[in-house]
């Protein structure tokens, strides 16, 4: 029985406004940002002041009072430990093998109290552009400070920044056996070195070199201090960073970018960057000394050559004591007694509270804000801690300094950012007896062209990656950008992009990072996978082969624009390339089919003095078995340059049922009676 319901015009109404409510729930968002301070309170003696709680302190973030969500004390103990007796020669406990891998700080689990009321020290050796004779007083004195200045509250960790980039050489430790170890080391590595006359590349943090190109335009000395203090972040105390080195000073406006970036790494890690030069008290010749040529020109007459050496030399000292002062530090210039400098730093945190709140100014501008620490009515104690931090800043208002900074602390991170989905595909080509070609495909989905619906008529993608070897060692480099032309009219393209470049590379175990940023509106996303390369000049028992690729998809080589020419891959004939159309590998290996599939492989006969022709075919299987397999194919057209043969395969549209397959690639040396075969699971729609 069929009835109609007749409701009112007003209980309708109700019953659409109850209706848009229930579909438009409400969306609660909160955002905090904790902001943590070091401070130190000393009482009209110097001493420290226990005892205080969040009442009695009072803070304020650009005149605005916070509410201090946590103070915790750290008591530290300044009983100096035994003293070391100093030997004239190296600890007999000297490493024998320098460690391959770059080790970071180990972060505390939770409820770990190892670290808890102890000073933290970081021994910062900056040996980049150390000169010898600093090398060696910087060494003398580090190894002085650890043998008899260490107190029992003492935790010291080692780390370096030099040709091999930014690395640990000893984490936090109060085993001065084990430190002056590890300066022992790095002293016979300096002394061989200078020695040899090997001199440092000073590549930047992800191994290029000046031979090659810059990835980052920031000044590489800050870029490595700033990784230092960003891996010191996982510990919440408050860590003393003594800086040792020389040299260090802004080259122009853009690394005052790198500076900020640096000192708002340490003001959040909670640590107190404490420079000392190197160089000692210095009292160079006006016009230079033995180490450097005579100067020419009219500079060496009228006082130009003299006035820019002392200007570089105060340029340093002032990047240096702004270092010191905007973290809450101190320096030390124009003294011979390194040892002290590191005694004067450690002895400025002797008891401190870690006082947290959480800022009631959300806004993402990057801009300064004003700290004022003080005590409540009543108390009159001198504090210590940091004036200010920057704040986080939104992509919109990055400048170019700050997206360069962006890449390479994204490329940094240990997590994956999968704003932007990828997808990669590598092979391999041999190009002579020690050097294979590894062509790159990155897959990216349209939807990141949607900044067309803004007006624009272009999407620029960055692009960057490195490879490493299974040391860690960084051995190429990847820097692209992909500028895309859109319709602004047009809806968002649900077309993939696809990138193509290429690299030179020995044979080995390697892992790819990729990270990928679209400037418009500021998603990344990274990718990384390991790959191998084989060493077919080892194989011996069948034909030496490459890998497969598998297409559907040529186009004219000069159409590829995408594609990043190292120096050595440049001048290398790009396999995928033939007679004018480069073939795109099938990233995914899933294909049409309603399109021609194209299979390319080559093999190798180096050890050969002339052609020895091959047979080659392909088979399909399905579930196991044979669902199809193509004619033998005779092979006898070679490379002379690279001893390659050429295998081609092209398969007809509809050759191939939607499904899963095995595609196996068998090629056949009659003549040497081998042979050897490659196996590619693919899918077909």
């Amino acid at each position: 029985m069929l009835r109609r319901l007749i409701v009112p015009a007003a209980l309708a109404a109700l019953a659409s406004a109850t209706i848009g409510a229930r579909q438009a729930q409400p969306t609660f968002r909160a955002t905090t940002q904790l902001v943590v301070q070091a401070v130190t309170v000393k009482d009209r003696k110097g001493q420290p002041v226990p005892g205080l709680t969040a009442k009695d302190f009072v803070v304020t973030e650009d005149g605005v009072r916070q509410e201090v969500a946590f103070v915790e004390y750290q008591q530290l103990d300044d009983a100096p430990a035994s003293p070391v007796t100093l030997a004239p020669e190296a600890p007999a406990r000297m490493n024998q093998v320098a460690p391959v891998t770059a080790p970071m700080v180990t972060a505390p689990v939770p409820g770990e109290a190892r670290l808890r009321g102890r000073r933290l020290i970081v021994l910062y050796l900056d040996l980049s552009q150390m000169a010898f004779f600093d090398e060696m007083r910087t060494f003398e004195n580090a190894d002085r400070y650890v043998a008899t200045k260490m107190t029992a509250a003492d935790m010291v960790a080692l780390m370096v920044f030099d040709d091999r980039g930014v690395r640990l050489t000893q984490d936090f430790t109060d085993d001065r056996g084990a430190l002056r170890d590890g300066i022992a080391s790095l002293m016979a590595a300096a002394d061989e070195r200078n020695q040899t006359g090997i001199e440092f590349d000073t590549g930047g943090a992800f191994g290029e070199d000046d031979d090659a190109f810059n990835i980052f335009t920031t000044d590489r000395q800050l870029s490595a201090l700033q990784t230092a203090v960003t891996d010191l972040g996982a510990l919440p105390e408050l860590k003393t960073l003594v800086y040792l080195g020389s040299s260090l000073r802004l080259n122009g406006a853009d690394n005052m970018a790198q500076l900020r970036a640096t000192v708002n790494a340490a003001v959040r890690a909670n640590v107190t960057l404490n420079p000392i030069d190197a160089r000692g008290l210095t009292a160079s010749a006006p016009l230079g000394d033995a180490t450097r040529p005579s100067p020419g020109g009219i500079g060496l007459f009228n006082g130009t050559v003299a006035q820019a050496a002392i200007a570089r030399g105060q340029q340093a000292q002032d990047v240096l004591y702004a270092l010191a002062k905007d973290t809450g530090g101190k320096a030390m210039f124009d003294n011979n007694d390194l040892a002290m400098g590191i005694v004067q730093a450690a002895q400025a945190v002797r008891g401190y509270y870690l006082l947290g709140y959480y800022t009631k100014n959300l806004a993402r501008d990057g801009r300064y804000r004003h700290v004022v620490v003080s005590l409540a009515a009543g108390l009159d104690d001198d504090l210590s801690y940091r004036p200010g931090y920057y704040g986080e800043k939104v992509f919109a208002k990055f400048t170019s300094a700050d997206k360069e900074r962006q890449l390479a602390d994204a490329l940094r991170l240990e997590d994956p950012i999968t704003e932007i989905p990828m997808a990669a595909e590598l092979s391999y080509f041999q190009i002579n007896g020690a050097e294979y070609f590894v062509p790159i495909s990155v897959r990216m989905p349209g939807s990141e062209l949607a900044a067309a619906s803004l007006g624009a008529s272009h999407v620029d993608i960055d692009l960057i990656g490195e490879i490493k070897d299974d040391h860690g060692v960084t051995n190429r480099n990847v820097r692209d950008l992909l500028r895309i032309p859109v319709d602004p009219g047009a809806p968002a393209s649900p077309r993939l992009i696809q990138y193509e470049t290429g690299v030179t590379i020995l044979p080995g175990s390697y892992v790819i990072k990729l990270l990928a940023r679209n400037d418009s509106t500021g998603h990344m996303g990274t990718l990384e996978m390991p790959f191998t390369v084989p060493n077919l000049e080892r194989v011996t028992d069948e034909v030496r082969l490459s890998s497969v690729v598998l297409s559907q998809q040529r186009v004219r080589a000069a159409d590829a624009i995408y594609t990043v020419k190292q120096k050595v891959a440049a001048e290398v004939a790009n396999p995928l390339v033939e007679d004018g159309l480069k073939l795109i590998p099938a990233v995914g290996r899933t294909f049409s089919a309603s399109r021609p599939l194209y299979v390319l492989l080559d093999a190798y006969e180096r050890d050969a003095a002339a052609v020895r022709p091959l047979v080659a075919y392909l088979t399909f299987y399905r579930d196991g078995t044979m669902a199809f397999q193509t004619p033998p194919l005779g092979v006898d057209q070679w490379d002379v340059k690279s001893r390659a043969l050429g295998i081609r395969f092209t398969l007809a549209p509809g050759t191939l049922a939607s499904g899963a397959y095995t595609c196996q690639v068998t090629v056949l040396d009659p003549a040497g009676v081998h042979a050897a075969f490659r196996r590619v699971d693919i899918v077909v729609r």
